[in-house]
């Protein structure tokens, strides 16, 4: 089985407007997706966002939707923090890394680059039976409706 991840909650391409909104989040975890999020730790306080910390959520929010969440450490902060955590919330870091491998050891994996049955590809566009063609975990896209209605 396939996991289907939405990239910071968008479901039928980028919309910066909802991206990485915990409502957003919340909405498409309902939906029955799992959700990438880009987290941020600033003075001792969490924040979602992409470039930059904008949604102030809550470590008890995270482990609300713990088991639907994949959290890109987006700071050293962020990263450490969730480091000493429990270890039941599912985070990595990543920058330029071909590949990088979570907390709970699957592969990030950008696109382009060669996967693995354990892998979670980052596929941004939209490419019809990519998911016919390719023997992997997950996939982690901007278009995740169109993926998931693939199978």
């Amino acid at each position: 089985m396939i996991a289907f991840i939405s990239h910071r909650g968008n479901l039928k391409g980028k919309d910066l407007n909802l991206e990485n909104s915990p409502q957003q989040i919340e909405k498409v975890i309902k939906k029955g997706y799992e959700c990438e999020t880009d987290l941020w730790l600033v003075k001792n306080e969490l924040f979602l966002g992409h470039d930059n910390p904008e949604y102030k959520v809550t470590i008890d929010w995270l482990h609300e939707f713990k088991d639907k969440l994949w959290i890109h450490t987006k700071n050293f902060e962020a990263l450490n923090f969730l480091s000493k955590s429990n270890g039941d919330l599912h985070y990595f870091w990543h920058n330029l890394d071909d590949y990088t491998l979570t907390s709970k050891n699957y592969i990030w994996t950008f696109p382009e680059k060669y996967i693995s049955k354990n892998s979670v590809i980052v596929k941004l566009d939209y490419e019809e039976n990519y998911l016919m063609k390719n023997n992997l975990f997950g996939i982690c896209s901007d278009y995740i409706e169109s993926y998931k209605g693939e199978i």
